[in-house]
């Protein structure tokens, strides 16, 4: 992996937003599509990740009519040092969220959604039953679309993991987001094992499981490989690969811009371990080109 220092030094962070290399620029949102879809979201009163997390292709995704839909709620009860998310005291559950949901997923002719939350620690099931409904409704509208959820780790709880799985999305989605190493420092309330646990019950399910790091972050070039045949040998399927972007200067500072010929290195060393996708580039995002990378698994899996 040429060009991958073997430590970054947190003291050199980049954090003024001008300095942001040439290939990080994102399309701006324009086109009907988008339009359509920042519509659907505000008449049903829905959440995306799209918006509440910065994510910087908000405008290709929504001029393709897709996007990730955020269930309960817009704020958090974790702090996470990366994320762009409110965090603080949760509003009570929306029950008729579900169905909103499904009636967005249905105006817009979805054959594939994808659906994430907020972390809720505050719920006895961290919201699990909550994914349960949502699939359920968007699947009695929608009968042949596909569902991939994107899972907070509901503190290790196996029992919520399986409310979430005997709704049988097509895929479990779990971020583990960095390095081991790192989790101290970036996500101070997760613990690497237990998502590891996560990943791996949901693959032993028979489930199609995914995962997603960011980059520059702070991480070593041999921390990432680790990281990379750990995921694999927990039978994780998919992987996605982007940079981190501080959303503030209040955040997580950023330790060096990763280049898309790294980013393309990256791919090529992760594929060796055993991944059937792997999805790596600057402005890679947990949910990108989801749908198609799920078709070519299922393609791959049946030949």
């Amino acid at each position: 992996m040429n060009g991958y220092p073997s430590m970054i030094n947190p003291h050199s962070a980049i954090r003024n937003p001008q300095s942001k290399p040439p290939w990080l620029r994102a399309r701006l949102a324009c086109s009907g599509g988008y339009k359509e879809v920042r519509s659907l979201v505000e008449r049903y009163r829905l959440h995306t990740v799209c918006s509440s997390a910065h994510c910087p292709n908000i405008g290709t995704c929504w001029s393709n009519r897709t996007g990730t839909f955020m269930i309960l709620g817009d704020i958090c009860t974790r702090s996470c040092r990366f994320c762009a998310v409110a965090h603080g005291r949760p509003a009570e559950v929306d029950t008729a969220e579900p169905e909103r949901v499904a009636e967005a997923a249905d105006c817009l002719g979805l054959d594939y959604a994808v659906i994430t939350s907020v972390t809720r620690d505050d719920l006895p099931d961290g919201g699990a039953s909550a994914f349960a409904q949502t699939i359920s409704s968007i699947r009695k509208r929608r009968p042949g679309c596909r569902i991939e959820v994107l899972i907070p780790d509901f503190r290790g709880s196996l029992a919520a993991l399986d409310t979430v799985l005997e709704a049988c999305p097509n895929v479990l989605n779990h971020n583990v987001e960095t390095v081991p190493r790192l989790y101290p420092v970036v996500r101070p309330s997760a613990d690497w094992d237990r998502s590891l646990r996560m990943l791996n019950y949901a693959k032993r399910a028979g489930f199609l499981t995914k995962s997603g790091l960011m980059l520059g972050l702070g991480e070593t070039r041999d921390e990432l490989l680790l990281t990379f045949a750990q995921l694999a040998e927990a039978g994780t399927e998919i992987l996605t690969v982007g940079q981190y972007l501080a959303p503030t200067v209040g955040h997580h500072p950023v330790a060096r811009y990763v280049s898309p010929e790294e980013f393309d290195e990256v791919r090529l060393e992760a594929l060796t371990l055993g991944f059937r996708a792997v999805v790596s580039g600057p402005l890679v995002r947990s949910s990108y080109r989801a749908k198609e990378v799920y078709e070519s698994c299922v393609t791959a899996g049946a030949a």
